[in-house]
């Protein structure tokens, strides 16, 4: 227990470096900053990190509307926050979080260029929703103070976390890290690194079989949906999910399982890859299983 207070206090008031300042970037910095920490955001693009900063000062205007929150408490959380993309001043940060598109390639060269700067007791963590945190590890300086530590979107929100540690992450980094996502305000549950790890290994098959229920014609988008929603009382159906997920992570998730189980029951539906290939991602774009370019969105079936 002992152990667990001195991680828990380490946890607290922390520089936070974030790289990668898209929509889960961005969360993690403004759940960050509003805790407390102070937070580096980097992008490679500094425009996106700018972009990034001003979603968080609107959305923290929302809450002070809505007497969420003090003003001068989303004040201080924004003076917590900076933005570049130079990773350099993430130095004396005691977390670096990858918060990336969800490529393996892609978050490689960020491990690489991140461990340059990471200091000796620091910790680096992914936030990768699939991918293989023990085969991520092997490419870094230093695998037991490399760790998975997942947080579901909107983060400002949702109240989840999953760390997943690798085979050579260190107990002390798997406490730390939890201690970390709990001084966020976070649930944390620990997952085995397993593909998919415990949400998505349940989540995303359930989406790809609607995508397969839809694809056999067995019914349409706006009935697959309501049936989710009113015989499962899941708040969206699987389709409106797939497109605020993103279609394309959709189904890179679900080639991570695949690939990592050899189970032919993680298959990506064959429609599932064909919106992808003509670039209806969801909301992102405008257009996945619904069309979003009016009022209300309307099934594309």
């Amino acid at each position: 227990m002992a152990d667990v207070a001195h991680a828990k206090e380490q946890a607290l008031s922390k520089t936070i470096g974030i790289i990668g300042a898209g929509q889960m970037g961005a969360g993690i910095a403004q759940v960050a900053a509003a805790s407390g920490h102070k937070v580096i955001l980097v992008d490679r693009e500094p425009a996106i990190a700018e972009k990034a900063k001003a979603g968080i000062t609107k959305r923290l205007a929302r809450l002070v509307e809505k007497e969420k929150i003090a003003l001068a408490d989303a004040d201080a959380a924004l003076a917590r926050i900076r933005t570049g993309n130079e990773y350099a001043p993430m130095a004396d940060a005691a977390f670096i979080i990858e918060a990336a598109t969800e490529n393996e390639q892609v978050k490689a060269m960020i491990f690489a260029e991140a461990a340059k700067v990471l200091a000796t007791d620091a910790i680096l963590a992914s936030n990768t929703s699939s991918i293989s945190i023990t085969r991520m590890a092997a490419g870094v300086p230093d695998p037991s103070r490399f760790v998975g530590l997942h947080f579901f979107n909107p983060v400002p929100v949702m109240k989840l976390v999953e760390v997943i540690p690798g085979l050579a992450t260190s107990t002390d980094v798997r406490d730390r890290t939890r201690a970390f996502a709990e001084s966020l305000g976070k649930e944390v549950v620990l997952s085995e690194d397993e593909p998919g790890f415990v949400v998505n290994r349940i989540l995303l098959p359930m989406i790809n079989e609607a995508v397969f229920v839809l694809g056999s014609g067995t019914a349409a988008i706006a009935d697959i949906d309501k049936a989710c929603r009113l015989g499962l009382a899941h708040p969206m159906g699987p389709l409106e999910l797939a497109d605020f997920i993103g279609l394309d992570t959709c189904l890179e998730i679900m080639r991570v399982i695949h690939a990592g189980t050899g189970d032919s029951k993680y298959r990506a539906a064959p429609l599932l890859v064909k919106y992808v290939e003509a670039g209806w991602l969801g909301r992102k774009t405008g257009k996945g299983f619904y069309e979003y370019s009016g009022d209300e969105p309307v099934p594309t079936r």
